[in-house]
């Protein structure tokens, strides 16, 4: 019964602001609810996220990781997106290389997002041992080879995080040579190419490989 008062409400709302507004440009009102949905999305979809880490410990599937892929990108500008995916995924039963990885992966956007050098520093560490144990659980998987090239990639050398950039490459151009692309998609594949002829890290004939995928 609130939910449709409440309903009822905005209804009214909405139809106020449309006579108010001036009918020549976006009504404000539709913005604001434009992003109100999309907020609710969002949460809809890390509380999916949620439920699927909880509720399974076999492997993932595709539609899986689109979800966890999608909440990760917005992690990257958000801290408090990265610290509730981490949540979500820390507290999962699913043992996944991949899911590993993209724990890793939060630990250090948690970094990138924390104000304290001591955490950062701490947060860099943590990830770095988390995406070893990824990398061993499965070394040839390319998404996870790729994610630990990029964090270390962007790290800066002097801190020591940065060891494995040359075993990561090999490792992601020997994939891509195989074709072995596992659950990535073809934007995917073609944002991994990218990112790895800008990182400058590559040899002449690893650049010439990447390419053909751009």
């Amino acid at each position: 019964m609130l939910i449709a008062i409440s309903f009822s409400i905005s209804c009214l709302k909405l139809r106020a602001a449309l006579l108010y507004e001036n009918y020549s440009s976006t009504p404000l009102i539709f913005l604001n609810f434009a992003n109100h949905i999309k907020q609710m999305k969002f949460r809809f979809l890390l509380l999916f996220i949620f439920l699927f880490v909880q509720s399974r410990a076999e492997p993932v599937v595709k539609e899986d990781v689109k979800n966890i892929k999608i909440a990760v990108y917005r992690a990257i500008e958000s801290s408090s997106v990265t610290d509730s995916l981490y949540r979500a995924l820390k507290s999962g039963k699913t043992e996944s290389p991949l899911i590993v990885a993209y724990i890793g992966t939060l630990e250090a956007l948690k970094a990138k997002h924390s104000w304290n050098p001591y955490n950062k520093i701490r947060y860099v560490s943590l990830s770095q041992k988390t995406m070893k144990k990824a990398v061993e659980q499965e070394p040839s998987n390319l998404e996870i080879r790729f994610m630990r090239f990029s964090i270390q990639h962007h790290t800066p050398s002097f801190l020591g995080f940065s060891k494995d950039l040359e075993e990561d490459r090999k490792a992601i151009v020997r994939q891509f040579k195989n074709r072995k692309f596992g659950l990535a998609d073809a934007a995917l594949i073609r944002n991994m190419a990218a990112f790895m002829i800008d990182s400058d890290r590559c040899l002449k004939e690893e650049l010439i490989l990447f390419k053909k995928y751009i």
